[in-house]
């Protein structure tokens, strides 16, 4: 593949020519081949730390909920009561809790905090910001608790609205069977009508909100926005999948763009850098999504920032990984079978390497840009059913502008190590597999 290669040593200039194939963009959206490896981590966070030093990137948003990851925002920035980074991560209890309650993460968010606290003021501090719309509930009760603060009578109408939802209890997918199937009325309405109250208040919440939080406004604000989207997602959730694909993935850039509007207060031309799998951040248009209607985050954001969104994503060909066999099971720490043959992980393993990057942007070598098998791992690995679960076929040199391989690869370590997670041994011929 020629000069497109660069190997990947462990040496600290080994990134060195991605951070000059980011340039000036804006937007540096780093993928993972699956929500379990502990290399896809500790390097995304390398990278990510340089382009905070270096290239003065302001926020990092993840596939995360909002809620939860704006109390790490509020600790690595300085403003909350948690004690330590541990404490900071306690809000991400919803599964899979292992994507945000690892070891790596909890070393990238110390080194943020530390990082932040060594500005001189007034200098923007770096950010932590969530993009998935999955906590309904807990974005309600964010918006009430502000509205509690600067508007008792606003809040009493927020309480009537989202009341809506009581009879569902705390089940959001029960909520969505019964609207969509006819069974209990929408509660679009409700949420939008709430969304638009306050944003037509916005003006005034700001002049009584001092003393709160200084972005407590814009905090509220995406909550409710992301109230409006998770009830329509909840719906479509029993429709097609692309439908509610779709939704996910438009609020996610949605919240990219607003987090973008807020951020230029502060900053003349904000940087983001985006945390998400490779299916949300690789460009959709390269990958047989497209042909059943599915678009995402990568595609939109090429769509509207063209080359100031740089997407990269990541490969491995086996090791271990961090993952359930159900949704809602335990975490386990599983053998991930060697690449499929005709995939571009088998293909990368027989290059011999064994690590390394590819610059796809920076050549038209004419094996990648014909499709192949790539394998995609989320929070559910199974390997009985590896071809129909886990591989799509994509066009690497159109889905990425970079890809990092580490050929051998292990199992993201969580805090809360189950005894189902322990007895996931790495078997004895690892990583030969033979």
């Amino acid at each position: 593949m020629g000069g497109l290669v660069h190997p990947l040593t462990g040496a600290v200039s080994d990134f060195d020519p991605l951070i000059a194939r980011v340039g000036d963009a804006r937007f540096v959206l780093i993928g993972e081949a699956s929500h379990g490896t502990h290399e896809f981590y500790r390097i995304r966070a390398e990278i990510t730390k340089r382009l905070i030093t270096e290239k003065g990137f302001g926020a990092v948003a993840v596939e995360a909920d909002w809620p939860d990851a704006y109390r790490v925002n509020r600790y690595v920035r300085g403003t909350s009561d948690d004690a330590d980074a541990v404490e900071a991560l306690a809000g991400f209890l919803r599964f899979p809790q292992w994507m945000w309650r690892n070891a790596d993460v909890l070393d990238f968010i110390g080194w943020l905090r530390a990082h932040n606290d060594s500005l001189a003021r007034p200098a923007p501090r770096v950010g932590f910001y969530g993009m998935d719309l999955y906590s309904l509930h807990a974005s309600m009760e964010a918006v009430l608790l502000y509205l509690d603060s600067v508007d008792a009578s606003g809040a009493r109408r927020a309480r009537n609205r989202y009341a809506c939802f009581d009879q569902f209890g705390d089940d959001p997918q029960r909520y969505g069977h019964a609207a969509a199937g006819g069974y209990a009325r929408s509660c679009e309405a409700e949420v939008v009508a709430q969304l638009v109250d306050l944003r037509r208040s916005a003006a005034v919440y700001a002049q009584r909100d001092h003393g709160i939080a200084p972005d407590a406004l814009f905090y509220a604000e995406q909550n409710a926005r992301l109230v409006a989207n998770a009830e329509e997602y909840y719906r479509a959730m029993f429709g097609s999948r692309a439908s509610s694909w779709n939704l996910r993935d438009r609020h996610m850039a949605e919240t990219l763009e607003a987090l973008d509007r807020h951020l230029s207060r502060d900053e003349r031309r904000p940087k983001i850098v985006v945390w998400a799998h490779n299916s949300h951040l690789g460009d959709a248009r390269a990958t047989e999504m497209s042909r059943s209607g599915e678009l995402n985050v990568g595609q939109l954001m090429r769509e509207r920032h063209g080359r100031n969104a740089v997407l990269v994503g990541f490969s491995t060909y086996g090791g271990t990984v961090t993952a359930a066999s159900e949704w809602g099971a335990a975490a386990e720490r599983k053998v991930v079978r060697p690449a499929l043959p005709g995939s571009y992980e088998s293909l990368f393993h027989e290059m011999g390497g064994p690590n390394f990057m590819l610059d796809l942007a920076g050549g038209d070598d004419a094996t990648l840009q014909r499709p192949k098998l790539q394998r995609a791992i989320g929070v559910i690995y199974r390997p009985e059913t590896e071809r129909q679960s886990h591989y799509y076929h994509a066009t690497l040199h159109r889905q990425f502008d970079a890809l990092l391989h580490y050929d051998m690869t292990r199992a993201v370590e969580p805090l809360e190590r189950t005894a189902a997670w322990v007895r996931g041994e790495t078997p004895e011929t690892f990583p030969s597999a033979l």
